[in-house]
């Protein structure tokens, strides 16, 4: 199969270049099957209904999401309507939604897309989440229920996204970060057939600070003050992610390009 990832999508930029640019990608690309994290989508903090329509609309077939999962309350009963849009494993387990599912891709094919939230360095505290994704995978095998399967990591350490990446190694497709909105050079296929890239970076404006306007976070850097609220940048946005090939049979990866389209980084894709 041929697999794309977006990272995060970051304010009306962000979707506005998932809309214009991601039915030409599947289409040129041949894809078939999309993933797009969606958690900065509204106003930088969570996904509404309206806006995760508008990205299912554009081409994903499945929306995560992350630690803002419920930053915009809709979304706690719209997530129990919406089969496609998936919170964390290792949320609060009260919360609504879930956060692995098998879904049919072209030719009856089916993918697993799962997604955990890491520890290290975050807000809350979250359950472990290896061994919640250790249950998923276990429950799924590549080239047995699977045919591919696809692993959002969504934390701050690098350094936990590539444990995550090898602790999945020759049990998923892919594994692949979010949330730091920057993305990482280090695209890999690992020994056991995993593909890897420590973070996809956001679907944002790229001049600005992770994808907000760059004049409150430079005050409160500078200052130590706030005057007001982070809000996202509204320049050309990059669309970020990752592209995978893989093998039917085993559900291993063949093949992993880093994907940059439009905006102001350096354009990259298959």
């Amino acid at each position: 199969m041929k697999l794309l990832f977006l990272g995060d999508v970051m304010g009306r930029a962000g979707r506005a270049a998932v809309s214009q640019r991601l039915p030409q990608l599947r289409a040129d690309w041949g894809l078939d099957f999309v993933v797009v994290n969606g958690e900065n989508a509204t106003s930088g903090a969570g996904l509404s209904p309206d806006h995760a329509k508008a990205l299912l609309a554009a081409g994903a077939d499945c929306v995560t999401l992350g630690d803002h999962a419920f930053d915009q309350k809709d979304m706690l009963s719209f997530i129990e309507t919406e089969p496609r849009i998936l919170r964390p494993l290792n949320y609060a387990k009260s919360a609504p939604g879930k956060g692995a599912r098998l879904f049919q891709a072209a030719g009856g094919r089916k993918v697993l897309v799962a997604q955990v939230l890491g520890q290290v360095f975050m807000k809350r505290p979250f359950d472990d989440p290896f061994s919640a994704m250790d249950q998923v995978l276990r429950a799924h095998p590549l080239g047995g229920l699977a045919q591919a399967a696809i692993v959002d990591v969504h934390c701050e350490a690098t350094s936990e996204k590539m444990a995550m990446g090898h602790f999945c190694d020759g049990r998923a497709s892919l594994v692949v970060g979010t949330h730091t909105h920057v993305p990482t050079g280090d695209a890999q296929i690992l020994p056991g057939g995993t593909a890897h890239l420590s973070d996809a970076g956001m679907c944002g404006d790229y001049n600005s600070v992770i994808g907000m306007d760059k004049a409150e976070p430079l005050r409160r850097f500078v200052t130590g003050m706030s005057k007001g609220r982070f809000t996202p940048a509204m320049g050309e946005a990059t669309l970020s992610g990752v592209y995978v090939e893989t093998d039917d049979r085993t559900g291993k990866a063949t093949r992993i390009r880093m994907v940059r389209q439009g905006g102001r980084l350096e354009q990259a894709g298959p």
